[in-house]
């Protein structure tokens, strides 16, 4: 299996639809694209992109985004979103992350993901919150 590696780049579309406008999600009042959606695409597409080169049981989780959103988007439109990986340091893997709707740049970053083993991360989650929990029915 080919392995992660910096200059790997991925893109997808994503429809804009109402459940992603700014006044459905409560970032703001207007019916275009929203920055919380804009940023899910990213996140998606940086997932799929690693997804693909990770073994058996694992994937990657985001862990910090630093996005500017600089153009509206309406909905019905189609947005392009790039993922290109310009880093890997151990399980640590970071993300040039950009948005399109045509030849209009909407956003651009960085998304950082880490390569976890789920059923690891899953036990480590549980864990959590028994003890928080534990600490609740203690007070």
């Amino acid at each position: 299996m080919a392995r992660l590696e910096p200059g790997l780049r991925c893109v997808e579309e994503f429809r804009v639809e109402e459940e992603h406008t700014a006044s459905h999600v409560g970032s703001g009042t207007v019916r275009v694209l929203s920055t919380p959606a804009m940023i899910a695409f990213m996140e998606i597409t940086a997932l799929h992109c690693a997804q693909r080169y990770l073994g058996e049981g694992e994937t990657t989780v985001g862990t910090m985004v630093c996005v500017r959103h600089l153009a509206p988007a309406p909905v019905g439109v189609v947005v392009r979103v790039e993922a290109v990986l310009e880093k890997v340091e151990g399980r640590r893997l970071l993300f040039r992350v950009r948005a399109w709707w045509g030849d209009t740049l909407l956003g651009e970053g960085e998304h950082e993901r880490y390569i976890v083993n789920t059923e690891r991360f899953l036990a480590k989650v549980e864990k959590m919150l028994r003890e928080k929990q534990e600490k609740e029915t203690k007070s």
